[in-house]
């Protein structure tokens, strides 16, 4: 037997409590891993608390979280690493635990730990993905709303290598780093669409809203095409005729490899704010709804 984190009923972040389950056993294709760090991610609270229910209804007991980086302790046939390996992905059946499934193992270099290691998987594949179906290219300019976030933070970089303009919305207490990364910050609230405006010069030719904030209908005006916004955050996206990015479409997961490979470059930071022992996975989620994290969350079994 082995310990996980598991919920048998939506709520309040008290419903997560420690469990003893029998570690999973990899089908092909699968490899099982001796869990190290697993990410906690805004999804995690959202399907726990039940707002996921119409879209991916939970059958409990279930065992949150998308993320994980450990060792390979047992493989199936055609597994993609070999025990030992020590890897990186999207689990599969939950990553709050002692041991989890992945089916597509990345490497983790040795130069990311692992809480960087597993803060990378979902924000980095989620950043990438929006920037592929938004299709900026060097020279242009994008708007990131939540800049600061942990998603915002890493489309920042990313659009940023890639020589596009970007402005991003952020609170005070991102402004110096939103500026550090190379992007002109300008503070959301009442009046950010005019400050953006004028912060951008010659326009705004694609927005990436990663806040959810209420900003799609001036930032369909900013762009002048709803074509050229995407959101992850506000399901409000068809009645403004804007694209809701959601799982892993367009295969961004095969951008993983190369996500960690400028990890550990030092080319693409990623802000771990603090870790948690597993049992205090509650504390992890509060903390989080109280917006009192400045970057990813992390719990170590």
């Amino acid at each position: 037997m082995s310990t996980a984190i598991t919920f048998s009923e939506y709520g309040a972040p008290e419903v997560l409590r420690p469990s003893e389950v029998t570690p999973p056993e990899p089908a092909p294709g699968q490899v099982r891993i001796r869990v190290r760090a697993a990410s906690v991610n805004p999804l995690d609270l959202k399907i726990r608390s039940g707002l996921m229910t119409k879209v991916a209804p939970a059958h409990f007991p279930v065992v949150p979280g998308l993320d994980a980086a450990g060792v390979v302790d047992a493989v199936g046939e055609g597994a993609g690493a070999a025990v030992g390996d020590e890897v990186l992905g999207a689990t599969v059946g939950g990553s709050y635990a002692e041991y989890a499934l992945l089916e597509r193992p990345v490497v983790k270099h040795r130069a990311l730990s692992w809480e960087v290691a597993a803060s990378l998987v979902t924000v980095g594949g989620t950043a990438s993905r929006v920037l592929r179906q938004l299709g900026a290219q060097a020279g242009q300019t994008l708007l990131v709303h939540g800049a600061a976030g942990s998603v915002g933070t890493l489309a920042v970089q990313l659009a940023v290598a890639r020589g596009i303009t970007v402005v991003g919305t952020v609170g005070e207490h991102g402004v110096e780093r939103l500026t550090a990364l190379g992007a002109t910050a300008v503070r959301y609230g009442d009046g950010w669409a005019e400050r953006v405006g004028a912060a951008a010069g010659e326009g705004v030719d694609f927005v990436f809203d990663a806040s959810g904030a209420g900003v799609l209908a001036d930032s369909v005006a900013l762009t002048g095409d709803s074509a050229r916004v995407i959101t992850i955050a506000d399901m409000s996206a068809a009645e403004h005729g804007v694209r809701f990015s959601a799982g892993s479409t367009d295969h961004a997961e095969d951008s993983l490899p190369q996500l960690v490979r400028q990890a550990a470059a030092g080319e693409l930071d990623v802000p771990v704010w603090r870790t948690y022992p597993l049992d205090q996975a509650p504390a992890a989620h509060r903390d989080i709804e109280a917006r009192r994290n400045r970057g990813k969350v992390v719990l170590l079994p």
